[in-house]
């Protein structure tokens, strides 16, 4: 089946994270990037240019979603996983090119260096006070919830909404 990327997340970072479909379900958990063609549809989709090297921009998707999931939950992310985001920023920043001073600016024509790059300003210019997790009990995807009052539940209405809804219309027909 043909992949296409979901960029629901509001954020480049985000987007990344949620290249995991059904992250909270080992039974149904798809790497969406794990093979060269995903990888490379998902590149496309962001504009960022084609690499091969999955592991580096996997180990940076995993660093970012194991500090940024309990703060989307309203939770302290673990000192080792800071440490280990971290350790992933440092070494993009000491492999991209210094564009501008004033504001900052980074660039790197490497993935792997830009996606580090990219939680790097999630964690620096957004409002993490809007970060979500999807509510659906499989799901686990992120999203910056931009609503007006804040009250996103889903990362996709289309997709988990409508799941939540049918559910709760199943669950009402068969319980009278």
């Amino acid at each position: 089946m043909d992949y296409e990327p979901e960029l629901i997340g509001g954020h480049l970072s985000l987007d990344l994270l949620n290249t995991v479909a059904w992250r909270l379900d080992d039974e149904r958990r798809i790497d969406r990037i794990a093979d060269p063609t995903g990888l490379s549809t998902w590149l496309s989709a962001t504009g960022l240019p084609q690499s091969k090297d999955f592991q580096r921009i996997a180990r940076a998707r995993e660093a970012a979603y194991c500090v940024l999931q309990p703060i989307a939950i309203g939770a302290v992310p673990e000192a080792r996983d800071v440490q280990a985001l971290r350790k992933v920023m440092v070494d993009a920043i000491s492999r991209a090119e210094l564009v501008r001073v004033s504001p900052l600016e980074w660039h790197a024509d490497d993935p792997a260096i830009a996606v580090a790059l990219a939680v790097w300003r999630l964690l620096e210019d957004e409002d993490l006070s809007r970060l979500r997790q999807c509510q659906d009990d499989a799901c686990g995807w992120l999203f910056l919830d931009r609503s007006k009052n804040g009250s996103r539940r889903w990362c996709s209405s289309a997709d988990c909404g409508n799941r939540a809804r049918a559910k709760r219309h199943y669950q009402r027909l068969h319980s009278a």
